[in-house]
């Protein structure tokens, strides 16, 4: 992080302009108030067309009561929209945990976050989602519910104050509607547990051409699934055990035969390695917007236009039986062929290749290590007969994840973890009318982090967060889609346990730096600093 520059303040005197809200020394440790969450992700861009605001949302959580309420879509702006955007306004005060917030819409889960832990004297934050996706869905009435699950009482005093809205931009003034929007967006029917399974049916439109699945799976609860990738396998001396050690693996099954394999995101939220004053400016990757894993499912599709209801499975691998903590909210998006009434085709091919787990223990140097190496590959290939002609889909999908995690004694004193997971899907679409088109994504999430309590009970936490992604799109011999994600937290802080809060002396330093760049014309860089809980660096590149 950049120190503060603090002849910065007198050329701001001398030109006699006003301070940016960061230009302030920062006090020299943590006090009762702080800067209000932010993040250096950018904001959704929005046509400069009028626009219908509607809030959907406004509760105060205090405690386990979901807020239910009705939607309607604005009558002064009917669709088709060239965008919606959805935006979260929250405030709380006093002394409360983090929370996790889900919300749906019409059944279909459109939204997931976590919220910050508050100062005394309060703070504010915002988060901002582009749902145009789920524009079908919004066309229509719907019934709206929201949960963020929360305690109050005499010592945990905060209530969250929240308020949902999404606003509508029709297609005008040059703008274009969306394109490419799903016909249809449907959540699970019957959805129940089975371990630690989320199992569903859903009955797809008989002329369905393209199907995707998307799953908003977290670890969560405070156990230890919240932090499943430093759990260790039950023969090895920690307080946290699993049978086959820390690999986790969310796996989508269609009527029993697996569809899609991903790697979980590795979410860190606000209170998260044991020290919140890590994260009271700047969350981690993703805390207030919770993304999707996303599984192409139309090699499937022909097997699905029957008419009939279908299962869905999804799965986390390697949680212990009987273990709580996962949250599985799925969804299905499904685009229909306008051509014709019935869609028909079937599978050419499904390839699962051995899943690979291999967690080993050693004692090296007085630590104990366990270190982690673990992998899967799946390959399917299906036809559709549409209105153009048939079309072959093929999915390829690997997974691996490879972690060290190391400790010393039973009192597990300084704990660490070094582990990075690398997600790819390539998508091949080749037909009798149509371009053939590829899609591949390249995901890689980081963590790197270490706890550790000195004689005097003095913690320390020391993380890096990274979530980073290349796509590409070609349709033909055209690139319609190039994009370079590299988003990155890095963050010290220390207090001293087990005193009053006045006497904790907490210190901290965050850095958050966002970059995306891509084609066409995709460019946002920004770095925010913070020390003690004050913003120090808001410097933005290009735009």
């Amino acid at each position: 992080m950049k120190p503060f520059p603090g002849n910065l303040v007198a050329v701001f005197l001398v030109v006699g302009a006003a301070l940016p809200a960061w230009a302030v020394e920062p006090p020299p440790e943590f006090g009762t108030d702080w800067d209000d969450p932010r993040t250096a992700a950018p904001t959704v861009e929005r046509p400069t067309t009028p626009s219908c605001t509607v809030r959907i949302v406004d509760e105060k959580f205090d405690d386990f009561t979901p807020f239910t309420g009705p939607f309607a879509p604005p009558a002064e702006c009917p669709g088709p929209w060239s965008k919606v955007v959805l935006r979260m306004e929250g405030k709380v005060q006093g002394v409360q945990y983090d929370r996790l917030g889900h919300l749906e819409v019409g059944g279909v889960t459109i939204f997931k976050t976590s919220t910050p832990e508050p100062s005394r004297d309060g703070i504010s934050w915002s988060v901002e989602k582009d749902v145009t996706a789920y524009a079908s869905l919004l066309a229509k009435p719907q019934p709206v519910w929201m949960l963020i699950g929360n305690v109050v009482n005499d010592t945990y005093t905060g209530v969250l104050d929240v308020q949902v809205y999404l606003t509508f931009y029709p297609a005008r003034g040059g703008h274009a509607p969306a394109a490419n929007l799903a016909s249809d967006v449907l959540p699970l029917s019957q959805p129940r547990r089975e371990g630690s399974a989320l199992v569903g049916e859903v009955t797809v439109p008989r002329n369905t051409a393209r199907l995707v699945a998307e799953v908003y799976a977290t670890g969560s609860g405070g156990g230890c699934e919240e932090f499943w990738y430093i759990t260790a396998p039950i023969v090895v001396p920690y307080s946290c055990p699993a049978d086959d050690g820390p690999y986790r693996e969310v796996v989508i099954e269609v009527d029993g035969r697996v569809a899609g394999v991903a790697m979980p995101f590795p979410h860190v939220y606000t209170g998260g390695w044991s020290n919140p004053f890590v994260w009271y400016v700047l969350p981690a990757p993703r805390a207030f917007n919770i993304r999707p894993i996303q599984y192409d499912l139309t090699p499937f599709v022909g097997l699905l236009t029957n008419g009939q209801p279908h299962q869905l499975t999804v799965r986390v691998l390697g949680v212990p039986e009987g273990r709580p903590g996962w949250d599985l909210p799925t969804n299905v998006l499904a685009w229909r062929d306008a051509g014709t009434s019935r869609v028909t085709g079937g599978l050419l091919q499904h390839q699962l290749g051995t899943l690979s787990n291999d967690s080993t223990y050693a004692r090296v140097d007085g630590w104990h290590q366990v270190d982690t190496q673990g992998g899967h590959h799946l390959r399917v290939s299906g036809y559709l007969r549409t209105s153009r002609g048939w079309e072959l889909t093929t999915v390829e999908q690997d997974v691996s994840n490879t972690s060290m995690h190391r400790w010393v004694g039973d009192m597990e004193n300084p704990d660490e973890l070094v582990a990075t997971w690398r997600d790819t899907s390539t998508v091949t679409v080749v037909g009798r009318d149509v371009f053939p088109s590829v899609s591949r994504s390249d995901k890689q999430f980081v963590l790197d982090g270490r706890i550790g309590v000195t004689p005097e009970n003095r913690l320390t936490t020391t993380i890096t967060v990274r979530d980073a992604e290349k796509a590409l799109g070609l349709k033909g011999l055209q690139t319609w889609e190039r994009r370079e994600l590299d988003d990155v937290f890095t963050g010290e802080a220390a207090y001293n346990l087990g005193v009053p809060r006045a006497q904790r002396n907490a210190v901290g330093t965050s850095t958050h730096h966002y970059r995306l760049e891509g084609h066409p014309g995709v460019c946002h860089d920004r770095r925010i600093s913070t020390r003690n809980g004050f913003v120090t660096e808001d410097v933005q590149g290009c735009d």
